[in-house]
């Protein structure tokens, strides 16, 4: 099921939201490096509390497309490329950019209520854990029609939670904030449909 055995252009043609949002991180990471003007994006993208309290609300967008170093950014867009794929054929182009941005986005917000002014971050994670929570709410919703889902993603769920605690510098409220926001949209989403029933 997670397994691609796709080539580019089938790829990018069979998950075209995937692919883009692919691209976009790609770039912005490829900007970052690049001397004084990489600089200036990062720490103008970046989340900032006591920036967003001032004003700068965009820091809770532009900071889902940043990545601190090159293996932050493997292992999110790792994630991105081999898991969302399912669920952007599963539920949709339109319905997974909602997935993902809007649990990218709540775990943004979580960590601006619950967090110090001084707290900053960066990286896809949250949305990306919002993919996993809306994975969540289909085991949840069809729970006797994927068992073969059950027996992959539950695992890396539960690991990707126990890792979210013991990894160090980890934005424990984006994570966990994105996976709740991708399972309760999930739920919403998934809505079993209704069987009309015919009087006899």
């Amino acid at each position: 099921m997670f397994l691609r055995n796709e080539n580019f252009k089938q790829y990018t043609r069979a998950y075209p939201v995937v692919s883009i949002l692919l691209a976009i991180n790609l770039v912005v990471f490829i900007i970052t490096l690049i001397p004084i003007i990489g600089d200036k994006a990062f720490y103008t993208g970046l989340s900032h509390n006591y920036s967003i309290k001032n004003g700068e609300w965009w820091r809770l967008i532009t900071s889902m497309f940043l990545h601190a170093d090159f293996m932050h950014l493997l292992m999110n867009m790792f994630s991105l490329f081999v898991f969302a794929p399912e669920l952007e054929k599963f539920v949709g182009k339109w319905k997974f950019l909602a997935i993902y941005l809007v649990s990218g986005l709540a775990g943004g917000i979580l960590t601006f209520i619950t967090q110090d002014l001084s707290y900053a971050s960066v990286g896809a994670s949250g949305a990306i854990f919002g993919v996993f929570g809306a994975y969540g709410a289909i085991l949840i919703r069809y729970k006797h029609l994927v068992p073969q889902l059950r027996q992959i993603i539950l695992p890396i769920i539960v690991i990707s939670v126990i890792m979210t605690f013991l990894s160090p510098g980890i934005n424990v409220t984006a994570h966990l904030g994105g996976m709740a926001t991708g399972f309760v949209l999930g739920l919403y989403f998934f809505k079993p449909k209704l069987t009309i029933v015919n009087r006899r």
